[in-house]
């Protein structure tokens, strides 16, 4: 029993070293040419060994954009419970969601490129962020119903519509495609959600 739980931590120890090696190498050569070769070699181990914990190429993309995507996650979820008001918290995660999507884009531009391609690409991680960031959008707006701050309603389809609504701020590539036209601003949209929430 032992040996199979330290089998099992091992294994995971292992995992969690390959993705974290192939997130570095897609900041520095970009995720389409970096690859199972240069993994491999970086953990002086052999192809095949990273093979037999992950069954292709693809499945490593997906487990170093599902990181990155939880550290999204983690943030706005952090943010969601930090006791401020409801309109405090949801303009607080919308603007660290904005932050992260920019940074990302100008900083870790490589980075940027897989996410945009998961999401042009339906990867299935990207469904499962965009029902999680609803459920904390929801959250925040559901706490604003019950406090009066937000006007009774429904609080998953007002989420959604908070989301849908600052897609140009969330999408990496309606970010790009968009950074010439400058109105709204992220506050401008902001107070408009807030506002329609507010809405009696």
């Amino acid at each position: 029993m032992i040996a199979t739980v330290r089998a099992d931590m091992k294994a995971s120890d292992t995992r969690d070293r390959i993705i974290a090696t192939a997130e570095r190498l897609y900041r520095e050569l970009g995720y389409q040419k970096t690859t199972v070769a240069d993994i491999a070699r970086e953990l002086d181990m052999s192809p095949a060994n990273v093979y037999r914990f992950f069954r292709s190429k693809d499945e490593i993309n997906d487990a170093v954009g599902h990181r990155l995507l939880e550290e999204v996650i983690a943030a706005a979820a952090a943010i969601s419970s930090n006791g401020a008001t409801a309109s405090e918290r949801l303009r607080a995660v919308l603007t660290a969601l904005e932050r992260f999507h920019v940074e990302r884009f100008t900083v870790e531009k490589k980075l940027h490129d897989l996410v945009a391609i998961a999401i042009s690409d339906n990867w299935p991680m990207v469904h499962e962020y965009v029902v999680r960031m609803d459920d904390i959008f929801a959250g925040i707006i559901a706490d604003g119903m019950a406090s009066g701050e937000f006007r009774k309603g429904d609080p998953t389809t007002a989420a959604r519509c908070v989301h849908t609504a600052m897609i140009r701020y969330a999408h990496p590539r309606l970010m790009v495609e968009c950074a010439g036209f400058p109105d709204p601003t992220l506050d401008q949209l902001v107070d408009f959600c807030l506002a329609a929430l507010r809405q009696r």
